[in-house]
């Protein structure tokens, strides 16, 4: 059987030339656009994501970060996609500032989906030719397709429930 892509892009989930200082403007600007989604306070939505941040940084490095929170009033996911005018400090390992981000929020209830979801997007954020190609697109509507081809790509050669560090 073979895994099915565990989120489709659409347009509506692309920013472009986003303008963040630093990492708490990011979050809390996708903190905003993520409630009007959900229909949660933005405090709610930036207090998780800050949470999840104490952590450790979510950014992956080659200018790439994946915040993410579960929510436990989010009825479904959302997953938006933000590519910055200019790189922010994401205190990243390799200490590349980032520029591309793919923000996650999923239900409470639903940790596989989100666990899932997250490994499949890391594996096709690996590749640095879709990186180049994410940099260099100018319209939102190609940026959900870049990101679903590849998703669709490399969902058809691993297993769904194959180990993968998040």
């Amino acid at each position: 059987m073979m895994p099915a892509v565990m989120y489709d892009f659409s347009s509506s989930d692309i920013r472009l030339g986003v303008e963040a200082q630093n990492k708490h403007d990011l979050l809390d600007l996708l903190a905003g656009e993520a409630a009007s989604r959900l229909q949660l306070p933005e405090s709610e939505i930036l207090d998780a994501l800050a949470t999840r941040e104490e952590l450790g940084s979510t950014a992956l490095g080659k200018g790439v970060a994946l915040p993410h929170a579960q929510l436990q009033e989010a009825e479904r996911p959302v997953v938006l996609f933000a590519r910055l005018r200019r790189a922010i400090e994401f205190d990243a390992r390799d200490g590349e500032p980032v520029d591309l981000v793919v923000l996650f929020l999923w239900p409470k209830t639903a940790t596989k989906a989100l666990l899932g979801t997250m490994a499949e997007m890391c594996r096709v954020l690996r590749e640095p030719t879709l990186l180049r190609k994410l940099r260099r697109a100018e319209r939102p509507d190609e940026i959900a397709k870049l990101l679903n081809e590849q998703l669709a790509a490399t969902a058809l050669r691993h297993e769904p429930d194959e180990d993968f560090p998040v």
